[in-house]
C-alpha cells in the first residue's frame, strides 16, 4: 500500500469540496487477500460534509468525489465507501447509530 494515500485523498477532497467535516479511514488491512487488493489499491471509508452537496442527488455527490480523486482511482484506490452529506443533513446523521437507528 503506497504511504500517503490518505493524505492525498484528504488534500484533493479539501481542494475540490471545501469540507466542513472530513473523516477518512484506511480499511485496506480488512481486505488483505481480497482479489482487488492484489493490484495494490486500497480500501477507504470517507465521511464528508460539504456545502457543495446542497441540492444534489446521491449520484451527483458521488461523481464530485470521484472527479476529485480521479488520478488516485487508477492505482492507489481500489474501493471507496462514501457517506456524503450536505450541512443541514449532518445533524440528522449524528443523531443515529451506525446501523441507522435513532439514539435514545
Amino acid at each position: 500500500m503506497p504511504e500517503g494515500t490518505v493524505a492525498k485523498i484528504r488534500e484533493r477532497i479539501e481542494r475540490a469540496l471545501a469540507p466542513l467535516a472530513l473523516r477518512i479511514e484506511d480499511e485496506s488491512a480488512l481486505h488483505a487477500g481480497h482479489e482487488g487488493a492484489k493490484s495494490g489499491g486500497g480500501h477507504y471509508r470517507v465521511h464528508l460534509v460539504s456545502p457543495k452537496f446542497e441540492g444534489l442527488a446521491r449520484v451527483a455527490r458521488h461523481r464530485l468525489v470521484y472527479d476529485a480523486l480521479e488520478d488516485l482511482m487508477k492505482r492507489e484506490v481500489h474501493a471507496l465507501s462514501l457517506v456524503l452529506l450536505a450541512p443541514h443533513e449532518d445533524g440528522a446523521s449524528r443523531s443515529r447509530t451506525p446501523e441507522g437507528k435513532s439514539k435514545s
